[in-house]
């Protein structure tokens, strides 16, 4: 479907880090403009507690990005093209929960409440509430229906049920005010049309079934019987939540008078329901069926998408979920992922970075020297003469998300001698986040669903050729790395196109606003047994540390 005059469409991309927000001509995925927001709060490391696993976040770090990108964007484009803006859709990180009242206002915006972390969005990568998943799953096998059927079998701290009971045990003031807990993906699109009622809040079908256990086999949540024998805290909580759930090529409802004043926009954009980033990303880099998207960035997030009719019964254990049109309406959404990956080479440049922080005084001097860190241990790397015998490290820094979640889990590093340099361990931690992606892709082989190739987005797949040449390696598939700069962002463009009806369908959208791929990494022959044998050591690893 052409698209006959020009007409323009805003996609929002929510990571850990920073806001951005892209302007794009609907017809062809042109980008007008872009800007990008880093969070302030977060920055100064405010209502973060790394050391137990507690990472919060302000909402208005949000909604101040908000404002700022878009009008930041509105004033690159010009005023022609904020006229003819007809769409916005926002991605965030997830599972981010808030606890909110009655109006949907989260509750550390209330006074009293705002320096309270219990009353602000529980991050993704949160681990404070390990003991409630636990729980969660011994739980789940006392009942006859298994209601975490559809999201692997395994329910994770890192969700919203999780995070939602240890928020409710531990602070007695939220626990008094909730009124309901709220995704971020579903707080943005309310909040931007006006919402005051969280009654009337749209939830999406992506963080609903891949995060909260909604199914249609269960016409909904699981039933309050299952949360209050879990927990009294629990009892009743469901009413206060949802039934109803959309898709992402669905509407949320039309911009504010308020929104639309502070943007500089027309009072007839339309909102569009939110997803999460790895969801919209994988539409952003042109997900194709039984092809694994891998969002490559802190974590990963793998989405793979096929026809429901040829899914029919087959249930993946062990991965993030499974659901009816969490990326693309009527194909099933499955989705897995790494809990760290970049965030795994961080904790070691950071770790190596503690002389230059402590004794260089110039903080130019100090940038300049730690911008290169990475860069150079994987030239180093990248020159070791391959050998069985080499370190080797498990990637489980920060738990382990699939297959099997299990947050309690921690990293190692084995082999270590007195040769053992900085990037030999480097080395090292690369292989083992490439062998936890291995472990993904043979999961989803030996549970039926074939894995047909590898599309990398994101900003590890965009800028390391070392670790995108060990992947293509350790899986022997080729990978293909998407064009694009931003795919959560053009994802989420393309849905906002398709939410304002000028495409009929998001596949629509996506190959007419889609980037193409920009190169591909092939297997290297001599290489690929080396990395079979090192694999078969790093599960070996793996099962040891796993048991201890």
């Amino acid at each position: 479907m052409a698209i006959a005059a020009k007409k323009y469409v805003i996609g929002i991309d929510y990571g850990t880090d920073s806001v951005r927000s892209v302007i794009l001509d609907a017809a062809d995925g042109t980008e007008m403009a872009s800007a990008v927001f880093y969070y302030p709060r977060w920055k100064e490391g405010k209502y973060c507690d790394a050391i137990h696993n507690q990472f919060r976040q302000h909402p208005l770090d949000y909604l101040e990005g908000l404002e700022a990108t878009i009008t930041a964007c509105v004033q690159k484009a010009g005023a022609e093209v904020a006229a003819n803006i007809k769409g916005i859709a926002v991605d965030t990180t997830g599972s981010t929960p808030i606890a909110v009242d009655a109006t949907g206002t989260p509750l550390c915006m209330i006074p009293a409440m705002e320096e309270n972390p219990n009353a602000m969005f529980v991050l993704w990568k949160d681990h404070t509430a390990t003991t409630e998943a636990e729980q969660i799953n011994t739980h789940a096998t006392k009942f006859p229906v298994n209601y975490l059927q559809f999201v692997g079998g395994i329910y994770s701290s890192e969700w919203f049920w999780a995070k939602l009971l240890h928020v409710l045990r531990v602070d007695e003031t939220v626990r008094k005010n909730i009124h309901s807990f709220v995704e971020h993906c579903d707080w943005i699109p309310f909040v931007l049309t006006g919402g005051n009622d969280v009654t009337q809040l749209r939830r999406g079908v992506c963080s609903a079934g891949h995060k909260a256990l909604w199914a249609a086999a269960f016409g909904g949540l699981p039933p309050n019987d299952f949360f209050s024998s879990l927990d009294p805290l629990l009892d009743g909580f469901t009413q206060k939540l949802f039934t109803q759930t959309y898709t992402s090529a669905e509407a949320a409802g039309t911009i504010s008078t308020a929104w639309a004043k502070k943007l500089g926009l027309a009072e007839d954009v339309v909102i569009g329901v939110g997803a999460f980033d790895c969801h919209m990303g994988a539409v952003g880099g042109q997900i194709e069926p039984y092809y694994l998207s891998k969002v490559m960035g802190t974590s990963t997030c793998d989405i793979l998408v096929a026809p429901a009719d040829e899914v029919k019964d087959t249930l993946v254990k062990g991965i993030c979920g499974q659901v009816n049109g969490s990326v693309i309406p009527n194909m099933i959404g499955m989705e897995a992922g790494q809990s760290a990956f970049g965030d795994v080479y961080a904790w070691f440049k950071n770790l190596i970075s503690w002389p230059v922080n402590q004794f260089v005084t110039d903080a130019a001097e100090k940038e300049k020297i730690t911008e290169q860190i990475i860069a150079q241990l994987a030239k180093a790397a990248s020159a070791i003469e391959l050998n069985e015998k080499d370190e080797l490290a498990l990637d489980w820094m920060n738990g382990r998300r699939t297959p099997d979640a299990n947050q309690l889990l921690k990293g190692a590093i084995a082999n270590i001698n007195l040769g053992s340099d900085a990037p030999r361990i480097f080395k090292a931690l690369v292989e083992a986040t490439c062998f936890g992606s291995k472990a993904i892709v043979e999961r989803f082989i030996a549970e039926g669903i074939p894995v047909k190739g590898i599309i990398a987005l994101g900003g590890v797949a965009k800028k390391s050729t070392y670790v995108m040449h060990v992947m293509a390696n350790v899986l022997n598939m080729p990978i293909r790395i998407h064009s694009s700069e931003q795919t959560c962002a053009n994802g989420a463009a393309m849905f906002a196109a398709t939410a304002a009806g000028l495409y009929e369908k998001v596949e629509d959208a996506m190959n007419a606003m889609g980037q193409g791929f920009e190169k591909t990494y092939e297997p290297e022959a001599g290489k690929v047994a080396y990395y079979a044998k090192r694999y078969a050591m790093y599960q070996s690893l793996g099962n040891k540390i796993e048991t201890v």
